[in-house]
């Protein structure tokens, strides 16, 4: 288990290559061309070269694509989605030794269903503080003071400041202790505040779906164990 230590800034490198997607309203968007929006471009894409034919058929100025690394194809450092639970999605990064360590990913929306922020749980090593650990990802235009809190069904909801803000938007990592993992095995729902920089007097709240936690929550767990 020694060795998942090592894997940790690459769970966080893999945080940061997922898109993060503008909410709207303009109360707290990301830079759209430093992050394409997630409906386009859900996960982290290799470079796949144009072929010659689309070389001299595509009309001047249009881009056409590139292809989306899976499991099969994924080249070293890019990521894959290696498996779906519900809401959830087991998203993993490419060693050079086969080792790739995983997370439990979800794509945060709002009540208008526009994308708005990341949230991704990893399990770790048994005996410290924190059970799982979780990166989670918001717009720049976070009021950062206001720090973000999480809560599940009718419990307390628990404050957690953000840590650094880069080209993808503002990073908070986040310790769950067992007991907090329990409850979202167990909940029904639960939900994320954050507060936008525009309006600091207002707060977003965006729905976490627990389906599917439980299994993607034991499969990553399993697969960084491996």
């Amino acid at each position: 288990m020694s060795d998942f230590w090592k894997t940790i800034p690459l769970l966080a490198a893999l945080a940061a290559a997922a898109p993060l997607a503008a909410q709207t309203d303009g109360e707290a968007a990301t830079d759209a061309d430093a992050t394409p929006p997630a409906q386009t471009q859900p996960a982290e894409t290799g470079e796949a070269p144009a072929t010659d034919d689309a070389d001299q058929t595509a009309p001047s100025g249009l881009n056409m694509g590139q292809e989306i690394p899976t499991e099969e194809t994924a080249q070293p450092g890019q990521s894959y989605v290696a498996e779906s639970f519900g809401d959830w999605e087991q998203r993993c990064i490419r060693t050079e030794d086969g080792k790739d360590p995983c997370q439990l990913y979800q794509l945060l929306r709002d009540g208008n269903g526009n994308a708005v922020s990341e949230m991704s749980v990893f399990a770790l090593p048994e005996g410290a503080q924190a059970a799982a650990g979780s990166t989670i990802i918001t717009p720049l235009e976070t009021y950062l003071p206001g720090a973000l809190t999480i809560s599940v069904d009718s419990g307390a909801a628990k404050r957690y400041p953000f840590d650094f803000c880069a080209q993808q938007g503002c990073f908070a990592r986040v310790g769950f202790t067992e007991a907090e993992v329990l409850a979202f095995k167990r909940g029904a729902k639960a939900q994320m505040v954050i507060v936008p920089a525009a309006a600091p007097d207002q707060k977003i709240t965006l729905p976490i779906s627990l389906n599917g936690f439980t299994a993607g929550y034991d499969a990553v767990a399993a697969a960084n164990a491996d």
